[in-house]
Formats: C-alpha cells, structure tokens, sequence
C-alpha cells in the first residue's frame, strides 16, 4: 500500500508536558510508518489548543442538557409509578431515571444554556 499524496499534520501542541512518554514514543513510530509508506508529515501547530478542555466543559453539558430535555417520561425514558400530576411525572421520572452526575451535567448545561438570559449585561451601549 502506498500513501503517496497523503499529507499528515502533527500538532507541535500534542507533544508537550502531560503526555506520556509511551503514548508519544506509539505516535513517532506510526508516523515513521506512515512516511515510509510515502506519506508526507510535517509540523503544524494549533494555537488555540489550551481551550479545547475549556470548551468541552462549557459545550458537553449544555449538550447533554439539550438532548436529555427529551426524557421526561411522557414520551421517552423513564416513567415513575403513578403519578399524582404531570408536575410530579416530571419530577419524580427525573429523579428516579438519571444519575447524579448526569443531573448535575444537565443542571450545569441549563445554565450555561440560560446564562444570557439571566444575567445583566454589562456592555450596553451608552445612550
């Protein structure tokens, strides 16, 4: 198999502190592969990459957020048993049908969904 016209980047932001020495040494030596099946590899770099865990912190849970808003146990996910009202359906499904930890990513997403909504904003323009 050749890979001649294939063109690899590698971000010179993947090979810094906090990556394990087994998992860069496995890289160097597919990248060696990888050219000497004539493949091309160079350098690149991303800049911004120190906020991509940032940003996973903000987008996964106002994710999660969005698409768990479904399972309210009308129509998807879990039910509970006899409900009093809709509220208590709501409420009780909810409680009943989701972990900790996904309630507390769902409660951080809304949120994070909401924040526009509920806070003031600072750069109104000055009449």
């Amino acid at each position: 198999m050749r890979l001649s016209g294939l063109k690899i980047g590698l971000p010179k932001e993947y090979f810094g502190d906090g990556l394990a020495p087994e998992v860069e040494k496995a890289v160097r030596e597919a990248v060696k592969v990888y050219e000497s099946l004539g493949a091309t590899v160079r350098e690149v770099s991303l800049p911004h990459t120190h906020y991509a865990i940032p940003a996973y912190y903000v987008i996964a849970p106002a994710e999660a957020s969005s698409n768990l808003s479904r399972y309210d146990g009308v129509r998807f996910g879990h039910r509970c048993d006899n409900p009093s009202d809709l509220i208590d359906l709501y409420t009780r499904s909810r409680a009943e049908g989701f972990g900790e930890e996904v309630k507390r990513r769902i409660l951080i997403g809304t949120h994070t969904l909401s924040e526009g909504f509920t806070t003031p904003r600072l750069n109104k323009c000055a009449a």
